[in-house]
């Protein structure tokens, strides 16, 4: 929990720079209808893009977090999950009830004085004053009952899985002071669904700006941000994480499609730092041949080696971590405060006050998780050596992605295949062949290259999100209404799900989860993580069961 947390309608930045000065831990919330500037370069640096949605930034070592949430306040305020002890409001026009909402007993206000109409609807709102100054300076003082703050939890965790969601949940809880202990049933990290040799980053687009594409949107430049905080990417391995952003092209698919991308581009006016437009024969140039149609640039956008992302995440962590790798927890079983994790002979592997699963497909054979409806897509991805494969300066996408080349290898891929055989089949090298030729021509790619790749198996649920939070147990009774009447395990906990997308998903939804177990703000709107939420599904499929007439 934040010493103090303000939240600031009319983002100042002296103003800001003076309370992160202040002693102790600094929440500090700006709400804005349009991204204000900064002059400080260190600020400016870590500056968001001005795209919509929460934007979390990090300073002074994790002392100070800065959540900059850009939309139109009324719509913003009520997704907002927070305990605030301070408000700056200037404007008459600010939604008091919203900010009341948010209140600590106690919480300062700092607003216009206003006329006798605005002062009647502070007192209704529950603040109230000494003297009438300019500015107002009032206080929460509503009797209305509130929520109790959350007991603080016992900061030990037994994390299962070392891929980039286990990686991440253990950089994230190690941050916040945790002992983590990592059980992994393989001798590294990131060897099975994080362990291709490049991972694409990429956000995603859409003409309603739905939910998937709001959580995309905030998981991708949430994840730069760790990576850069984590010693940033290079393709030459000269810093912790092996990748470049060498920008992403997503090729249209036809003239409707490419319509769409053109529409969606000029509607949403996104910074070009973050999206833009290109013709087809922009797109030609790009790619080095001819494309019919235009394509989406991402210029920040490439691609990663999951294995460095994942190595460089549990370096972090310092000697907060335990590692017990080569070791496969098989059950959970649950004490009177805490939880074992065992193994196939029964040997306790390791023990902790939480458990956090986020091994994958692996946990479509845990009891506790095994009702979730989780479930894999094969995704075989070719390699071919860089002489033998057109020069791409950047990722290219479309019905296939295919990567510049690291340490000689191109990586083209993935197919989608409703199996799990885990052997490279010649089959799925031509889809992934013919894929590509069909973007780049014939000549660039090779003929008949040796049968050389990689299969993982992707973990997914039914809606293609993730799952982030407290695990349901449907094993317990009832017909929940709400996602908070779902009846959960006691200190089990999701990160599942990731798809084709963990790279980006991992950072962000470590973050959620730590957050929650802290009850600490969120970092997201309050409806994007309720769709993260692993309680959906039991709650969707006991909706369903009609009662009996009596």
């Amino acid at each position: 929990m934040a010493d103090r947390t303000i939240l600031d309608l009319a983002f100042d930045e002296q103003r800001f720079h003076a309370a992160r000065a202040g002693a102790g831990s600094l929440h500090y919330l700006c709400v804005q209808a349009a991204l204000p500037a900064v002059d400080d370069p260190a600020l400016a640096a870590r500056w968001p893009l001005a795209v919509p949605g929460l934007h979390r930034v990090e300073l002074d070592g994790g002392r100070t977090v800065l959540d900059i949430a850009l939309g139109e306040p009324d719509a913003l305020l009520p997704e907002l999950a927070a305990r605030v002890d301070e408000f700056i409001a200037p404007s008459t026009q600010a939604p008091l009830r919203a900010l009341a909402r948010l209140a600590a007993p106690g919480a300062r206000l700092l607003t216009a004085l206003g006329d006798e109409a605005w002062r009647r609807n502070l007192r209704a709102a529950g603040f109230s004053w000494e003297a009438e100054t300019e500015p107002l300076e009032a206080r929460y003082t509503s009797r209305k009952p509130q929520p109790p703050r959350p007991a603080p939890p016992v900061k030990s965790a037994v994390v299962i899985g070392a891929g980039v969601a286990g990686a991440a949940a253990c950089e994230r809880l190690c941050a916040h002071g945790w002992q983590v202990t990592l059980v992994e049933r393989h001798a590294e990290p990131a060897q099975e669904a994080s362990g291709n040799r490049a991972g694409i980053f990429m956000p995603l687009l859409s003409r309603d700006d739905n939910i998937p594409t709001r959580l995309t949107r905030a998981a991708y430049l949430y994840a730069m941000r760790r990576w850069q905080a984590l010693g940033g990417m290079a393709p030459d391995g000269s810093v912790p994480i092996l990748g470049q952003q060498c920008g992403v092209l997503q090729l249209a698919r036809d003239a409707e499609h490419a319509a769409l991308q053109r529409e969606v581009a000029e509607a949403w006016r996104y910074p070009e730092a973050y999206v833009r437009w290109l013709d087809a024969a922009e797109a030609s140039a790009r790619l080095g041949a001819a494309t019919p149609h235009g394509a989406w640039l991402f210029p920040q956008g490439g691609w990663a080696n999951p294995a460095s992302v994942c190595r460089a995440m549990l370096a972090a962590c310092g000697e907060g971590l335990r590692r017990v790798f080569h070791a496969e927890a098989l059950t959970l079983e649950r004490t009177a405060d805490h939880w074992l994790a065992r193994g196939s002979d029964g040997t306790v592997l390791a023990e902790g006050a939480h458990v956090i699963v986020a091994n994958g497909a692996g946990a479509m054979h845990l009891p506790q998780t095994a009702p979730l409806p989780l479930y894999t897509m094969r995704g075989q991805v070719t390699h071919l050596a860089a002489d033998a494969f057109a020069p791409l300066p950047l990722v290219v996408c479309r019905e296939a992605y295919m990567t510049p080349a690291v340490d000689g290898i191109v990586s083209v891929g993935a197919t989608y295949d409703k199996d799990a055989d885990r052997a490279l089949r010649a089959a799925s090298q031509q889809e992934n062949l013919s894929r590509a030729r069909e973007i780049l021509g014939g000549g660039r790619v090779p003929d008949a290259p040796p049968l050389a790749g990689r299969v993982g198996l992707r973990c997914m649920a039914p809606d293609r999100l993730p799952l982030v939070g407290a695990l349901p147990d449907y094993a317990a009774p009832g017909q929940p209404e709400r996602l908070r009447d779902v009846p959960r395990y006691p200190n089990l906990h999701a990160l599942l799900g990731y798809a084709s997308r963990g790279l980006i998903w991992a950072p962000l939804a470590a973050e959620l989860l730590v957050c929650q177990l802290e009850g600490l703000s969120s970092p997201l709107e309050a409806s994007l993580a309720a769709a993260l939420d692993p309680g959906r599904f039991l709650l969707k499929s006991r909706r369903k069961i009609v009662a009996p007439t009596p």
